[in-house]
């Protein structure tokens, strides 16, 4: 049975139409600029690897590294990833992936986007809680941006 701490769960509601939080998501250019990555020619689509590079300042050494899972235009992107993988040379692709998921549905003032993180629960104990509490953080700011994002396209 998962732990308290073995998913992370955020929900935002974005004053626009679900059309424009899909792009946001799925348009790899688009994505990057609210999430803090530069892609060169990348593409979200279903079992592809999408790998960039991390602008935010201090992290700029770290790879953005997924694998997309699913895409079901404009209700669900889903990808694993290795949460939190901070420090320099280390190889994390023996470790268990967490799943993300995003999930879009149309509500009254626009569109309820939910971010699920789930698998913390199979991170090597001596990394499990730090990446759960960055992540966790992460998402908090991630959510917003998103919607900041969304919000400020014409």
């Amino acid at each position: 049975m998962p732990s308290n701490t073995d998913r992370i769960e955020r929900s935002i509601l974005i004053e626009a139409p679900v059309a424009r939080v899909w792009h946001a998501l799925t348009d790899a250019d688009t994505f990057g600029s609210w999430f803090g990555v530069r892609f060169d020619g990348a593409t979200f689509a279903p079992g592809a690897r999408v790998v960039g590079s991390i602008t935010y300042p201090g992290y700029e050494y770290l790879k953005f590294d997924v694998h997309v899972e699913r895409m079901e235009p404009e209700r669900l992107l889903s990808w694993r990833w290795h949460p939190a993988p901070l420090e320099r040379g280390r190889d994390y692709s023996d470790e268990p992936a967490t799943l993300v998921e995003f999930t879009l549905r149309e509500v009254e003032g626009g569109t309820m986007l939910t971010v699920v993180e789930s698998g913390f629960d199979q991170i090597p104990p001596e990394r499990r809680q730090e990446a759960f509490r960055i992540n966790s953080g992460g998402w908090d700011a991630q959510v917003n941006n998103i919607r900041e994002h969304v919000a400020g396209v014409a």
